[in-house]
């Protein structure tokens, strides 16, 4: 039974089960406006920066006070990414949350290979990272992490997997991204950025520690998806 408080996340990491897409496109950048670096190698060229490295800081830092608020604190916080740039995103919500009660939180990351959607059609997959922290899961409230939000299914995959570790007292989930087309009763309880896309459109996440660039959030049209995509 998927619980009312968790959302659903989407990637475009190729373990991932959700597919891609979007509703409503995002503003295009002013043509007055001096042009954007490159895109990072796997991007589209035609892509277009929606969140640079300084907004997503603020983003992230505002979803960590955000939790601590909707918690009344850091009791029994346990943050778990999903594989893969929701690990990184996780870890640094929780050094913020940590900065904030001055106490550790936390942090690990959720494996979901096996709870896929997709395994009959693509049942070759390698395992992802699985950190639970020492103390478990078991009346904890647990926050799930993960860098876009889509259609729902990994992070319904994902809720599977708890149920198969513990039994979480609250499951919620923390988005960078919430890209609309929903396709599973999903929401997202923490959300980066509301960003409309249209379901032709491919949004791409971009984290130092995933992918040794500066950290940043575009929009390509159509095409492949690369990491930090749909969920």
């Amino acid at each position: 039974m998927v619980p009312q408080t968790a959302v659903q996340p989407e990637s475009s990491d190729p373990s991932r089960p959700d597919g891609a897409g979007a509703t409503g496109s995002a503003k295009s950048t002013d043509a007055s406006s001096p042009p954007g670096p490159p895109p990072p190698a796997g991007v589209p060229s035609d892509s277009r920066v929606v969140l640079k490295t300084d907004e997503i800081a603020r983003g992230l830092r505002r979803m960590a006070h955000e939790v601590l608020e909707r918690n009344k604190g850091a009791d029994d916080l346990v943050v778990l990414g999903i594989p893969t740039r929701g690990v990184a995103l996780a870890r640094r919500l929780a050094s913020l949350m940590t900065e904030v009660e001055g106490r550790s939180i936390p942090v690990g990351a959720l494996d979901i290979t096996l709870y896929r959607d997709d395994l009959r059609r693509n049942p070759t997959r390698a395992p992802g990272a699985l950190d639970i922290p020492p103390g478990g899961i078991d009346d904890k409230v647990v926050v799930l992490v993960d860098d876009v939000l889509y259609s729902g299914r990994t992070i319904r995959a994902a809720l599977d997997a708890l149920t198969d570790l513990g039994r979480p007292r609250t499951v919620r989930l923390a988005v960078l991204v919430d890209r609309g087309h929903r396709e599973l009763p999903i929401r997202a309880d923490v959300v980066g950025k509301n960003l409309p896309t249209s379901s032709s459109e491919r949004v791409h996440v971009r984290l130092a520690e995933a992918d040794g660039v500066d950290d940043e959030v575009r929009i390509s049209r159509g095409g492949t998806s690369a990491g930090g995509q749909q969920s």
